[in-house]
């Protein structure tokens, strides 16, 4: 989506924005590239600073409720310092990386309900404007496809995704929130979680997987929620059978009562207490662990190694060609659709800067 806004604080007619990025989807980690389009106004004017803001819509909980806002990610400055004459036309070309904790926002090309946009501040004459805001495009890191496409073949599906606010103890998160992508359990576990929550946290190094289960309650018990983290490398994701791999993690995650509290399924308590790791230097191994969340999305506790890292069998890179199976199945037919049109609607047509959650 393109903005062009005038800047009439300047008291004459201004310059006007228009950031164009280049097609296609960029990477967690990638380099977006773009220009930035200027026409000049009615008179000439000394440009300070062309500068692009990476946003996203945000939830946040709280003690009264939920709400929704706009925080700003991630700051590049790509220009200024230059005349812009009157009615000229000056074209400014971009490239930036952008985070590797990114929130994906699509899966198999269909949208899975994350708002991202870049968003320009043009600075002239003391005035700012950041009246172009254009919509941001992440598709998943092979190791997370690997591991949404394996969800899939395993039998869960998609429900939603979303940003929240905080924190994830246990791990190394960078940016101030993290995205959790929920899933209906598959049948074999239906009967023991009433959904899944997957969070990636990338690096440049590899890349933590945070899994999360609405546990349900027994005769005599509650239910509770159970938290676990495994670390994944970005190399050999061809190599792993992720099937097995994701399997062995859910299992982990729904036997090994790994729960709030801070105690594994052996009553350690012990938050650094360590029952063993594995992978043996091994770069294609995962490492286990876990994390915490609270009730307002901050995370407390700390790694926790348990687990198993062998790799066998081919890669299921082969299953996306083949088509139509698991969370694709899940984006594409479920009710989540309009729900993505309307919120991308609304952000990019009714953004303003109220409530913007970079504020420190």
């Amino acid at each position: 989506m393109v903005f062009k806004r005038l800047l009439g604080s300047l008291g004459v007619g201004g310059p006007t924005v228009d950031t164009v990025l280049d097609p296609g989807a960029v990477l967690p980690g990638g380099t977006l590239n773009g220009q930035v389009q200027l026409r000049g106004g009615e008179a000439d004017f000394t440009i300070d600073h062309i500068t692009l803001e990476l946003v996203a819509r945000v939830e946040a909980e709280h003690d009264d409720g939920e709400s929704e806002g706009t925080a700003v990610f991630d700051r590049f400055t790509v220009g200024g310092g230059f005349r812009l004459a009157a009615g000229e036309l000056h074209s400014v070309p971009f490239s930036m990386m952008v985070p590797w904790e990114t929130p994906v926002t699509e899966l198999y090309g269909q949208g899975l309900g994350i708002v991202l946009g870049v968003r320009t501040e043009l600075a002239v004459a003391g005035a700012k404007d950041k009246g172009d805001l254009d919509q941001l495009a992440v598709r998943p890191l092979p190791a997370q496809e690997a591991i949404l496409e394996a969800l899939g073949q395993l039998g869960f599906g998609f429900k939603s995704a979303d940003l929240e606010w905080g924190h994830i103890g246990g791990t190394g998160q960078q940016l101030p929130f993290y995205q959790e992508i929920e899933l209906a359990p598959a049948p074999q576990y239906a009967h023991q979680v009433n959904e899944i929550e997957v969070t990636f946290l990338a690096t440049p190094g590899g890349m933590d997987v945070i899994l999360e289960a609405d546990k349900r309650g027994g005769l005599f018990s509650g239910g509770h929620d159970a938290v676990t983290r495994f670390t994944v490398s970005h190399y050999g994701v061809e190599q792993i059978n992720w099937n097995d791999e994701v399997d062995r993690w859910i299992r982990q995650l729904v036997e090994h009562h790994v729960s709030r509290g801070g105690h594994d399924a052996y009553g350690h308590s012990d938050p650094h207490h360590s029952s063993g790791s594995y992978g043996h230097g091994d770069p294609y191994a995962a490492q286990g662990g876990y994390a915490h969340k609270d009730d307002h999305g901050h995370g407390h506790g700390h790694g926790h190694g348990d687990g198993h890292g062998d790799r066998s069998g081919p890669g299921m890179g082969t299953v996306v060609a083949a088509g139509a199976a698991g969370l694709a199945v899940g984006v594409v037919g479920g009710m989540v659709a309009a729900e993505v049109v309307d919120e991308v609607g609304d952000f990019f047509e009714g953004d303003d800067d109220e409530g913007e959650g970079d504020e420190d």
